[in-house]
């Protein structure tokens, strides 16, 4: 990593504030397609591999952009695709859980619907990356942001400061950088708990997402590699506190019977790990001499497994806008250029936090009435394949008007 250079100029073209997927994967895509900026990424952490067992899932369109950065081949080494989708309902007390809906098939030949990728080898592919192109600042927090003038400085709780032409936010849905800021939010808590854990099944999976809904919420199996899969739930919250004080065997136990047995016997790999549930949206994207990238930006239910593919559609929009304006000899962090960015992405992010919202009021109650009529709904749409293959397409980042980077096209 470019230590020397930081000691030598705190002058950068781009300052990225968070050291996740969105912001590596940003610097190593400005790196990658217009090496005369001078990119830096802090983090409050440092940038190391996680000591994470779990993985996530990566839309077709999202692959593109790894594919297009010349890094999708070593970091799907241990992915598992996901070719098939199978969607039930169920009331607390069913045995079965019957089918509604399913997808089969591929985006577009050779293209499955999305890919499953361990966190380690998402992070440590992209760490890999950057390295060489990208200047890291680890272990230090923005304690305070000037974005007045032809240059925004970050000072730093290390006494340093940094001047640059666009800071990019994407340190998480608590983002202190959006704050300080004074960007609002609107958004409101689920009351709900995410819990995440990895298992290994008795029935193979045949690359199988299955999504089944229950009163207390979603519950996704999403396949990996051998006879195991990811698991993604939703419970209330105190349900969820009882739960992570169970044996592995009893926990084992309740998820068999929430799949319906889907699976067969189950035993878990990993800890169930559990993180609270809330809708956060930014109700600005930029500022002078700011973007806010990912969870930054917006926080969004996990019914549907979008939160880091929305975050990655950032990436794809904020490059390709701060490229061609850099080409143009404009000034990449005026607020009218940044501008564009917004407008690119607030559709898709505004549509997608009102069907996750409304999948789960829709689909978290034992109401009969509402199940009979969203079973309905969820029949009728799998008698609708041209419906079917436009929300695939949609949510694998394949809408016309799409960033060029989900299009697999290069900036």
């Amino acid at each position: 990593m470019k230590h020397s250079a930081m000691e030598q100029s705190s002058l950068y073209d781009v300052a990225v504030v968070g050291g996740g997927p969105a912001g590596l994967t940003l610097g190593v895509t400005l790196a990658r397609f217009m090496p005369e900026l001078k990119v830096l990424v802090i983090d409050k952490k440092g940038f190391e591999v996680p000591n994470d067992a779990r993985s996530l899932a990566l839309a077709a369109g999202v692959t593109r952009i790894f594919e297009a950065l010349g890094i999708w081949e070593k970091m799907s080494r241990h992915a598992s695709p996901i070719s098939h989708m199978r969607v039930t309902d169920s009331g607390s007390d069913d045995i079965s859980r019957p089918l509604f809906l399913s997808f089969d098939g591929e985006v577009f030949p050779g293209r499955p619907f999305a890919h499953m990728v361990p966190i380690r080898d998402i992070a440590g592919v992209l760490l890999e990356a950057a390295k060489e192109e990208v200047e890291f600042k680890a272990g230090v927090q923005v304690r305070a942001m000037h974005l007045n003038g032809p240059l925004a400085e970050l000072l730093l709780d290390n006494n340093s400061s940094v001047r640059t032409k666009l800071v990019v936010a994407a340190d998480g849905s608590r983002s202190a950088v959006r704050d300080m800021a004074g960007i609002r939010t609107t958004g409101h808590d689920y009351r709900q708990n995410g819990l995440v854990t990895t298992i290994f099944h008795e029935i193979d999976h045949k690359n199988t997402a299955f999504e089944h809904f229950r009163p207390a919420g979603p519950f996704a199996s999403l396949p990996l590699p051998g006879s195991r899969s990811s698991l993604v739930w939703t419970e209330g919250r105190q349900e969820a506190e009882r739960l992570l004080t169970l044996t592995r065997q009893e926990q084992a136990n309740i998820i068999e019977a929430s799949m319906g047995h889907t699976l067969g016997k189950v035993e878990l790999e990993e800890p169930v790990q559990s993180f609270p549930l809330r809708l956060c949206l930014a109700r600005e994207f930029v500022a002078p001499r700011l973007a806010l990238l990912g969870d930054a930006a917006h926080a969004i239910h996990p019914i549907t497994g979008q939160g880091l593919n929305l975050g990655l559609k950032d990436v794809a929009a904020l490059s390709e806008v701060i490229v061609e304006a850099v080409r143009l000899g404009q000034d990449h962090g005026d607020v009218n250029v940044l501008r564009g960015y917004e407008r690119w992405r607030r559709l898709d992010v505004a549509l997608m936090a009102m069907v996750t919202d409304s999948l789960n009021r829709l689909f978290s109650n034992e109401v009969l009435a509402l199940r009979i009529a969203r079973d309905f709904g969820l029949g009728l749409v799998d008698r609708m394949p041209d419906v079917k293959k436009f929300l695939i397409r949609h949510a694998a980042g394949q809408s016309p008007g799409s960033p060029k980077l989900l299009m697999g096209r290069v900036l």
